[in-house]
């Protein structure tokens, strides 16, 4: 303890020390950037004098891992804070969550239109994406792991490759395969298809993985049974992975939830509320983001902070959600599911009990033949 405080101390005074009075460095960032490499060499220094090699090594790694650890979550704090404190003055209304953009227009005050149709564009896209996306995804990854082969191995390497695919390739691949030569126009629907290009890969990555972790066991005790090769994936391996399916699928929603480029070159922009997908021009809230904050007006870039808030808030909450149904290690079960299992246990107890208490039914001996007479 005494050693952090001091090494944090020593690294303070010398970062101030080099932008206050020996350099002409100025800058909040290279001040603090100074300050973390200025605590890590001091902290290294101190524990050295009481240490030997390798806890200084042990010690500094751990430190660095922390170090990195507070960053991230004070960035993650930091977008979210700014983001809700930007959009704020928007957020507060209620007719920013009842009311479209038809009723209002670029130098309107914060009391008239809102990112109703927005919100729904959203929903419908990422319905229709998850209607395309769960099943392909979670049959591919039953296919990778059930049936395998060299033709597995090329899927799994497609879908590695497309997990790294830049958004805005994807929107152009939907934008020359279909939006032209198909629609002739930007819709909700060609959105949607640009959206599971993207979450595709994910579902598919985040399954693989979880079916890989299912124990072999539980397979070869199906196949002793007697059971077919489709029966033990349906009723042992997909129930035995099903948390871990979930978690696939709700962090290929936050993906696609996300994204801007693809529906920024398929889906189009409108004012008025659109809930025909295949019907013209249906905006989604990444969209409205882009769209507000890009404008000059200040009450326009309130409302794309308020709709980056909303879009924030909901892959949040997805990803929150993802974290509770994933985080449980195998045999760890919900309070529901311990009521169901000793509420199971209770009726089996039941009927053991009472077929033993029911009187075994009489049973009377065949009659033995009779024995020959001999003459």
């Amino acid at each position: 303890m005494f050693d952090l405080i001091g090494a944090a101390a020593a690294a303070l005074a010398t970062a101030l020390l080099l932008f206050g009075k020996l350099t002409a460095m100025h800058g909040g960032i290279g001040l603090v950037v100074v300050a973390l490499a200025g605590f890590v060499g001091y902290y290294a220094l101190l524990v050295s004098l009481h240490s030997t090699a390798q806890e200084v090594i042990d010690k500094v790694v751990t430190v660095l891992l922390r170090m990195a650890g507070a960053t991230l979550f004070s960035v993650l704090v930091f977008i979210v804070v700014y983001t809700l404190v930007r959009g704020f003055s928007a957020l507060h209304h209620l007719n920013f969550f009842t009311q479209t953009m038809w009723v209002a227009g670029p130098q309107s005050p914060l009391t008239d239109g809102g990112i109703l149709h927005a919100i729904v564009g959203t929903l419908i896209q990422i319905s229709i994406a998850l209607a395309i996306t769960v099943p392909l995804g979670i049959m591919t990854a039953v296919f990778l792991n059930e049936v395998g082969g060299r033709f597995a191995k090329f899927v799994r390497t497609i879908s590695d490759a497309m997990t790294a695919l830049p958004s805005v390739v994807a929107g152009l691949f939907i934008l020359a395969a279909v939006v032209q030569p198909v629609f002739h126009e930007r819709n909700g629907f060609a959105a949607a298809l640009a959206i599971s290009v993207m979450m595709l890969p994910i579902i598919i990555r985040s399954a693989d993985v979880v079916l890989r972790l299912v124990p072999h066991n539980l397979r070869e005790a199906s196949y002793a049974l007697g059971t077919s090769r489709w029966r033990t994936v349906w009723h042992v391996v997909l129930p035995t992975a099903k948390s871990g399916l979930a978690t696939a699928v709700i962090l290929g929603t936050a993906r696609g939830l996300g994204e801007t480029s693809p529906v920024l070159l398929t889906s189009g922009v409108a004012a008025v509320m659109t809930v025909n997908p295949l019907n013209g021009p249906m905006l989604s809230l990444p969209l409205a983001v882009y769209n507000f904050v890009t404008s000059p007006q200040p009450n326009q870039v309130v409302r794309g902070f308020g709709a980056a808030a909303t879009l924030l808030i909901v892959v949040l909450i997805l990803f929150g959600i993802a974290r509770r149904i994933g985080g449980r290690g195998p045999g760890h079960t919900t309070p529901r599911q311990q009521r169901g299992v000793h509420s199971a246990s209770v009726a089996a107890a039941n009927r053991l009990a009472a077929y033993r208490r029911t009187p075994a039914a009489p049973t009377t001996a065949p009659p033995e033949p009779a024995e020959e007479q001999l003459p």
